[in-house]
């Protein structure tokens, strides 16, 4: 079988291989766990809003109700999950020899429809909102690493 470089390694191509760790994992490249996580946040979402008991289903995702401090001080709790939608009607990038970006707006079967997920929580002292690509990376991370 063919050996190919992929992402520093020499391997198989879509191949689990054993590490100096002793443990099996593949090397997905990051335009796929960047849609990977489309998916799995979307579905979240999806499955949030249908909810009927919104809280147990943070709980059997395995959302804290509470998180630590970063600057030492009592837990946060949570109290919103807050959605918010946007809709991409163009792009703007650096024109090339300008101080003007270079515009286009998209026409209407182009646009795109992205919503997103905050877990905010509070303090007497803090207010935080967790992103949730930011949880669904840490916490896919955290499950993979249990394995």
């Amino acid at each position: 079988m063919p050996h190919d470089i992929v992402n520093g390694h020499v391997g198989h191509i879509g191949h689990n291989h054993p590490h100096d760790s002793d443990h099996l994992h593949s090397h997905m490249p990051d335009a796929d766990r960047a849609e990977e996580l489309k998916v799995l946040t979307t579905q979240f979402i999806e499955g949030f809003v249908d909810a009927k008991d919104k809280m147990s289903y943070l709980r059997i995702a395995g959302v804290p109700l509470e998180i630590a401090d970063s600057e030492g001080g009592p837990n946060l709790k949570l109290v919103d999950v807050t959605l918010t939608t946007e809709w991409q009607v163009g792009t703007a990038s650096p024109s090339f020899g300008s101080q003007e970006l270079s515009y286009l707006p998209y026409p209407g079967p182009m646009i795109t429809e992205r919503t997103n997920m905050g877990l905010v929580y509070v303090s007497l002292r803090v207010k935080h909102v967790e992103d949730l690509r930011n949880f669904m990376k840490n916490h896919k991370a955290a499950g993979a690493d249990a394995s």
